[in-house]
């Protein structure tokens, strides 16, 4: 019999996280799904701005997700947690390896969900700030924190950030109008830097850890909630994304990249990851160019669903 192979993905209700799940249960693993939403319908606050409330539901839960991986022939366990709450975190994980004594492939996607993300520096209070790196970063390393000594013990296992172009880039408008807040900006730049210091620790026994950036992505909750702010939802299919953490996780070819950034559409276009998708808009001296190679006004950064 075979031995199992587990993924963990964060952030797993709905868009970047839900895909991942899918494309990776495709591979041959079994999924753990961990987010807030479990049941379809739940109300939450997810206003990105301190102006307002917003408590609609959104699209997508754990019980959909666990759906569509089991679809594929694959086994889901959801493990509901809260970046905000970490010990919510190492209860998911505990969860996690008491039922299958492993995670092979850590996919860190959730990130921060609520004011301050759209909300420019001087109205947005410390600490708002505090929870976006709180959840943007600390989580994120007590995942890791629990998953790397299995890892280390098998001599193998892989961990993919998805990041974001607002880690290492200025916005071209302010927070609102067609930007994003500094929490999330300096939040991102934080988590950005994990993978280099678990290559240069970790590698060496075998743990592999990527950078992927989405780049613009279409989600539920960008066509939900994003447009107010200036934010079109009008990027790639979150499919692209899901191939490219699907090939990180099973491709030895993908060994060279490991303590790097990688750009998830240039990677899906280049080894062809989504039959059909006719790729990335391209760039050229840092403009952006649309299909036909004309220049358009302004580069656009990725703001993922989470």
């Amino acid at each position: 019999m075979a031995e199992r192979k587990v993924a963990l993905v964060s952030g797993a209700s709905r868009g970047i996280g839900k895909v991942c799940a899918i494309w990776l249960a495709r591979s041959g693993f079994d999924v753990a799904l961990t987010a807030r939403t479990v049941n379809p319908g739940e109300e939450r606050e997810h206003s990105s701005t301190l102006r307002k409330s917003n408590t609609l539901p959104l699209p997508g839960s754990l019980v959909e997700t666990a759906a569509l991986v089991e679809a594929e022939g694959r086994e889901a366990l959801m493990v509901p947690a809260d970046l905000l709450d970490l010990e919510s975190v190492d209860r998911a994980v505990d969860t996690v390896l008491d039922k299958w004594g492993r995670v092979d492939v850590l996919v860190n996607n959730a990130r921060y969900i609520g004011p301050g993300h759209m909300d420019r520096f001087m109205d947005t209070p410390l600490e708002i700030l505090d929870m976006h790196l709180k959840a943007n970063v600390i989580a994120q390393l007590a995942l890791m924190k629990r998953v790397i000594p299995g890892m280390i013990e098998r001599g193998q296992g892989t961990i993919v950030q998805i990041t974001s172009a607002a880690g290492y880039g200025d916005p071209m408008k302010p927070a609102g109008d067609g930007g994003w807040g500094m929490g999330y900006g300096v939040s991102k730049g934080a988590f950005q830097r994990i993978a280099g210091f678990i290559d240069v620790e970790l590698g060496p026994q075998g743990v592999r850890c990527f950078n992927l950036s989405p780049g613009s992505v279409a989600t539920e909750r960008i066509a939900q909630d994003m447009a107010e702010f200036g934010i079109p939802n009008k990027g790639a299919p979150a499919d692209v994304v899901g191939a490219v953490v699907a090939w990180l996780a099973t491709s030895p070819d993908a060994d060279q990249f490991t303590g790097t950034n990688l750009e998830a559409q240039f990677v899906c276009a280049d080894r062809n990851l989504v039959p059909g998708w006719p790729g990335p808009v391209r760039y050229q001296n840092n403009i952006r160019l649309d299909e036909s190679g004309t220049a358009l006004n302004r580069l656009e950064a990725d703001i993922p669903a989470g």
